[in-house]
């Protein structure tokens, strides 16, 4: 396994944590993990450092695939599983879209020195590392990776991330219902939709408010609860503007288990993102049995069953669409019965299903290299 940060802050990071966790228990064969930094945890594996030089900036990412090359050299591995850029490897994960399209098409802005050393790694990797297979995240990853690089699609797969079901299903709903309720100040039967994010403006809560101030016009009766990092003060002044000071809360930064009895004690989850390659406190939410409201530019839509599970607002700007699908889920009939579809999409999306459909992968890798090197056993 080889990723700059193992199990540490980010979606890349904890998925690598959590799979590798689930490999290691379905096979109990030696993992070795190539990484800058890690958080340890219970799964027996090797850890070699990987330095890295992080100034001048451009460096950061060469030198770190300069430095697994080197230590993939002196270790011999059956299988190089990568989740990051770096020079050669037999999978690559991608968590995230093309360097070159996430600069200029999502951030807009222009390539710097370290854009362009980033850029110029991935490439090599993607026309020159081996890789016999590309994993992308969701649909909308694997479209835009293709796009930029015209390779076989047959290459390419999507492996969605999982969730911890067990982490939702062993606390009481009802009791998590009460508590938090309580402790926000909201009352037991008000319509409640969660928001959580580290990135209120990339999140889409603009248009999630303006959306909610033509629920309010028609006579929707709501709270939204909204969890994360963000500039509160904006949003408090745009609520206050549009008429909604009295159904917002801002709860700041939770711990994951606290962020847990969040979506436990909300009716829905709405996320208007401009650009999210997955997005996984969408699968969170309808783990804990929330109908989702999402934007097409979310990865984390090829889960939702439009009018089952959730609703897929394609542009977040139509404000009158969004209000439209919020409205359908203050119905408590519609709601309950999407509640069970979307906990039933969480079910079908489990870290093992997860960690099993990679397994695949890794034997059908191992099997074609077998066929060169018979001495490789099988997982």
């Amino acid at each position: 396994m080889v990723i700059p940060k193992y199990g540490l802050v980010g979606g890349a990071e904890q998925f690598a944590s959590e799979l590798t966790a689930r490999l290691y228990d379905r096979t109990k064969d030696e993992f070795h993990l190539f990484a800058n930094r890690r958080k340890p945890d219970a799964t027996p594996i090797r850890f070699h450092p990987v330095p890295v030089i992080s100034f001048p900036k451009w460096l950061t990412t060469p030198s770190f695939a300069w430095f697994v090359r080197r230590g993939l050299r002196r270790n011999a591995c059956d299988l190089v599983h990568s989740h990051e850029r770096i020079f050669s490897a037999d999978l690559f994960t991608m968590h995230g879209v093309p360097h070159r399209f996430w600069v200029r098409e999502v951030r807009k802005k222009s390539m710097s020195l370290y854009d362009r050393a980033t850029d110029w790694v991935e490439a090599r990797m993607v026309h020159e590392g081996g890789c016999r297979k590309f994993v992308a995240v969701s649909e909308l990853t694997k479209d835009i990776f293709l796009r930029h690089y015209p390779i076989n699609p047959e290459k390419v797969c999507v492996i969605h991330p999982g969730v911890h079901l067990e982490a939702f299903s062993k606390k009481s709903k009802d009791a998590v219902r009460q508590a938090v309720r309580g402790n926000l100040g909201l009352e037991a039967d008000v319509f409640v939709l969660a928001f959580a994010s580290m990135n209120f403006e990339i999140k889409g809560l603009d248009d999630i408010l303006a959306a909610l101030s033509q629920v309010r016009k028609k006579g929707g009766r709501f709270k939204i609860v909204i969890a994360g990092k963000g500039n509160a003060s904006k949003y408090q002044k745009i609520a206050a503007r549009i008429g909604l000071s009295d159904a917002i809360v801002f709860t700041g930064a939770l711990e994951k288990d606290k962020l847990i009895d969040l979506y436990l004690a909300a009716d829905a989850y709405v996320m208007l993102s401009k650009f999210d390659t997955f997005g996984m406190v969408v699968l969170e939410a309808m783990a804990a049995g929330l109908p989702v409201i999402v934007s097409g530019n979310v990865g984390a839509k090829d889960l939702v069953r439009e009018g089952e599970n959730g609703f897929v607002v394609e542009n977040p700007a139509d404000h009158e669409k969004t209000a439209a699908k919020i409205a359908l889920l203050l119905d408590g009939t519609v709601r309950r019965k999407m509640s069970e579809a979307a906990l039933q999409t969480a079910s079908e999306n489990t870290w093992t299903q997860t960690a099993a459909k990679y397994l695949d992968i890794y034997q059908e890798l191992l099997d074609a290299k077998m066929a060169q090197t018979p001495d490789l056993k099988k997982l």
